[in-house]
């Protein structure tokens, strides 16, 4: 894992809910775990700084980073986009939009992020409007039409526009790595190695949910794997995020007091 993503992990999972700031001791510490040295981090970090995804502060035990609002709002997004559910009471219609020219491969990144799958080269469809999309388009500059529209065969569009097998791949190459990871943390287990295994397992979770549009049961293939991942995740996750808060805890005390701890 490189430090520049794991920090924005380690931003939208554990440190926007305590005020989005840390020392930088504290930051250097909480990606030890994960084997991210710390030159690595503060390159990231600095970095960061340059592109306006954080901002230096002083703390009272020295020198920090806070999120920008930029960050907090980017952060946020991304934490809707994958906490989306599948909608079982789709309604049939789909979210179609039409650009007057064929999309970059920046733009189309974009657009497969908010859940939309390319037809061809002017036509990206979604089962739902995105909130995002329209200022999307407007940022990049591309003018299109958009409609609203409910196709005769639902599933057809469906594998047309989204590779659906690659993306059942993805889920189950993330249950088959995150599995003997997770169920190697027990109750034995340090809260660092607890912290270690929530941290890849929520980053391998965003990364297999990346190109997921999110499509209602009924467009899906028999036994979807997505929906195998979804429990496994959520119940791995909740199962190791006490362990996990009382490590970013203590690393963030002990970085404030300026001390050092032995951790469990």
């Amino acid at each position: 894992m490189r430090a520049r993503p794991a920090l924005f992990e380690l931003y939208g999972d554990y440190l926007r809910s305590r005020g989005g700031r840390a020392p930088v001791a504290a930051l250097v510490k909480l990606l030890v775990p994960l084997g991210i040295a710390a030159p690595a981090v503060r390159t990231a970090v600095s970095r960061m700084v340059r592109q306006g995804w954080l901002r230096p502060m002083r703390l009272s035990s020295g020198a920090g980073y806070s999120l920008t609002p930029l960050a907090a709002r980017r952060l946020d997004e991304a934490s809707a986009r994958i906490a989306r559910p599948a909608r079982s009471g789709w309604d049939g219609r789909f979210d179609l939009i039409l650009p007057y020219a064929p999309v970059t491969r920046p733009e189309a990144a974009m657009l497969t992020t908010l859940g939309y799958g390319r037809l061809g080269d002017h036509a990206w469809v979604a089962p739902r409007a995105a909130d995002e999309v329209e200022s999307m388009l407007t940022g990049a500059r591309i003018r299109y039409e958009r409609f609203s529209a409910g196709p005769s065969s639902a599933a057809d569009v469906a594998r047309r526009a989204w590779d659906l097998p690659t993306i059942g791949r993805a889920y189950e190459d993330f249950l088959n790595a995150q599995r003997p990871i997770v169920a190697a943390v027990t109750d034995r287990s340090s809260d660092e190695e607890a912290y270690a295994a929530r941290f890849g397992l929520v980053h391998e979770w965003r990364t297999a949910q990346r190109s997921d549009p999110h499509l209602p049961p009924s467009l899906l293939p028999p036994r979807w794997p997505g929906a195998r991942a979804a429990q496994f995740f959520e119940r791995h996750a909740t199962r190791l995020r006490p362990a996990a808060e009382r490590y970013v805890e203590r690393c963030l005390v002990t970085a404030t007091r300026g001390g050092r701890v032995q951790f469990s």
